[in-house]
């Protein structure tokens, strides 16, 4: 554990400051696009004017002889798009710390590419120590190649002791950006009974009492992930970054991966990632605040100016709480407007 005065010294000399607030990026979705797939890179200038963030993805999906191709295929992708001009985030998930291709990963990436790199995402993080592994590796790169800004980490929680130890890894170091879940692996991890990528289970339910005199039970099915998103969300903001809901993985129930979302961003996640297309406008639609609920925000904050005593809002009592959670609905509506008029008009911020 550092000493709090030595938490935000560079660890390797030449490297940059680590930062002391997160940047402030709108990042509703993380966009995954296989590298090493030409048609696929093709497309990334015109995807970076559409998501908020583009991940070149190295690890899971990309065949073991294809591994090399896929790290060049970045290289390549992140050179040749201006993502800075567009606004839009641009990250790569690298291999997992057990593999032969991680150190080559950020070996390569940061000499060829580091000053145009975001974030990284690292796979099956299981404890601190992890981070720290990373951390100290990325420090010696950015010093060597020059880099002049910190490259964040972001960690994937896929494993049970992942889950077991968020808190700590939430707080490994300053360049943390945040976490995802990662239900595919994690499920297996922890011996659940289930193929499914993110979303519920028809088999994982609560049913009513009986009811005399009536054999009808209703039934509603569960969330199986609600339980590691709330520990996620709380390491994340007890430390000032950000939790994502990860993959959902059937891409033909666009009204599924609408409500996973949707939980997601109610219980406090900024984004999700998306893997198709058509996720992409349901994440736009999901990670934005309602148009009536800012209406009702910016009320709020209008009759409380400083925040402080309580009001009565169409007959509802406001104080110093609902004055947070307005402030937290209005910032977010800031953010998004500045990147989609349409929005930005609706939720009368145009200005």
């Amino acid at each position: 554990m550092k000493l709090p005065r030595r938490f935000f010294q560079p660890l390797a000399t030449g490297a940059p400051a680590p930062f002391r607030e997160l940047p402030v990026r709108l990042e509703r979705m993380i966009h995954f696009v296989p590298p090493h797939n030409d048609k696929v890179r093709a497309r990334v200038p015109d995807l970076a004017t559409q998501v908020d963030v583009v991940l070149g993805n190295l690890e899971d999906a990309v065949p073991a002889d294809q591994k090399l191709n896929a790290r060049k295929g970045f290289i390549a992708m992140a050179r040749d798009t201006d993502f800075a001009a567009h606004g839009t985030g641009l990250w790569t998930r690298v291999n997992a710390l057990n593999s032969p291709w991680l150190l080559d990963d950020l070996i390569e990436i940061v000499a060829e590419v580091g000053n145009k790199l975001d974030v990284v995402m690292v796979p099956k993080v299981e404890g601190p120590w992890d981070i720290h592994y990373v951390d100290q590796l990325l420090a010696q790169l950015e010093a060597r190649a020059g880099v002049s800004k910190p490259i964040l980490v972001h960690a994937i929680l896929e494993t049970a002791e992942g889950v077991a130890n968020v808190d700590a890894i939430a707080c490994a170091s300053p360049r943390m950006h945040g976490m995802s879940l990662g239900p595919a692996d994690l499920a297996a991890s922890r011996g659940m009974k289930t193929t499914r990528v993110g979303g519920g289970h028809p088999d994982y339910r609560v049913i009513a009492d009986p009811t005399p005199g009536s054999s009808e039970r209703s039934s509603v099915q569960q969330d199986l992930w609600h339980y590691t998103i709330a520990r996620m969300v709380d390491a994340c903001q007890a430390n000032g970054i950000k939790a994502f809901y990860g993959p959902f993985g059937d891409f033909s129930d666009a009204a599924a991966c609408e409500v996973q979302f949707r939980n997601a961003f109610l219980m406090g996640c900024a984004g999700a990632w998306t893997l198709h297309p058509s996720q992409v406008a349901i994440a736009k639609g999901v990670f934005a605040p309602d148009p009536g609920e800012v209406a009702f925000a910016k009320r709020i904050l209008e009759a409380m100016p400083d925040g402080t005593g309580a009001v009565m809002l169409d007959g509802k009592m406001q104080d110093d709480a609902t004055w947070k959670q307005a402030s937290v609905i209005v910032d977010l509506a800031r953010l998004v407007a500045a990147k989609d008029p349409d929005l930005a008009r609706a939720y009368g911020l145009d200005a």
